[in-house]
């Protein structure tokens, strides 16, 4: 949730409740109350609670709103379509090299609901990468073990990505946009990273064709801000064919080509960092998975 305010350098607001600011003085403040169910930060007093809205408003131009989406609609059908097949070849290959289910699944946050000014997390569909190895403790192995040589393929061609074309058609993702990146991740973003979210996540976006994997976290963030300040029908053609050049034709000069099998979650890299203390890092962990499961118990 986005809908904290602050009136002034030593204050926070929340719903209507004003609380002290920490003693830290950075301008930042944590709001915690007893038998609250999350534990919110706000930016100090520069902080607008209506930006987010005003962001959204903003993006929300006829080809964001009506073209974007017809062409992700038509793109998303012919895609299934024409290439059902190719959908069924891997995922029976993932079922003999990898396991059932064939299908992962997981909670990655999405655009923001103008209703409710907060993110609309859906479940996003890819191939399985990994197995479900374990230790004899029943406990899962490291990533790193868990994947082989085919799951490395699958995600180092992106072809495990092919299933979110069912979202695309669904509408709860665009084919270009900023990647969904996990719930968890969200949660550690700064409210101008926040806004990110004022349009719907791509199957494939501008970080992803300026390195995915090779550049930083905050390369990653400023590289999505960048696309959604903007985004038009000329920068997504552009950001298209760069995605052929790179996936498909491999050509990748322009890019770093030093990639990682597994990046470190946002939270982890600001810890390693020294940027967050390890109870802002559980705080935040602890918020993160109390929308997993609300978002769960939506669902049943």
């Amino acid at each position: 949730m986005l809908s904290l305010q602050a009136d002034s350098g030593d204050v926070c607001v929340y719903q209507g409740a004003i609380f002290p600011q920490t003693a830290s003085g950075s301008g930042q403040c944590d709001i915690i109350k007893n038998n609250w169910p999350d534990t919110k930060r706000c930016s100090g007093p520069d902080y607008n609670p209506q930006r987010l809205g005003q962001e959204l408003e903003n993006n929300r131009s006829f080809y964001n709103r009506f073209v974007k989406r017809f062409f992700d609609a038509v793109s998303s059908f012919m895609f299934i379509l024409f290439f059902w097949w190719l959908l069924v070849l891997i995922a029976v290959r993932v079922k003999r090299e990898l396991g059932s289910p064939v299908l992962f699944r997981q909670p990655r946050p999405g655009e923001v609901d103008p209703a409710t000014g907060e993110e609309k997390i859906f479940e996003m569909l890819k191939f399985r990468t990994m197995s479900d190895e374990r230790d004899e403790n029943g406990e899962l192995l490291p990533n790193e073990q868990r994947i082989n040589e085919f799951g490395r393929k699958l995600r180092a061609t992106s072809l495990d990505e092919l299933p979110e074309i069912f979202n695309i058609l669904k509408g709860d993702m665009s084919v270009i946009g900023p990647r969904p990146q996990l719930v968890k991740d969200m949660v550690f973003m700064t409210d101008e990273q926040r806004l990110r979210h004022t349009v719907k996540p791509g199957l494939t976006g501008l970080a992803q064709v300026m390195g995915r994997n090779a550049i930083s976290w905050e390369e990653k963030m400023d590289f999505d801000l960048q696309y959604v300040k903007s985004i038009s029908f000329k920068e997504d053609i552009r950001i298209f064919w760069m995605t052929v050049e790179k996936v498909v034709l491999r050509k990748s000069s322009d890019i770093p080509n030093v990639e990682i099998d597994f990046t470190p979650d946002l939270g982890d890299d600001l810890l390693l960092k020294g940027e967050i203390s390890k109870d802002e890092y559980d705080m935040k962990q602890e918020e993160a998975k109390r929308l997993i499961d609300a978002f769960y118990s939506k669902k049943r």
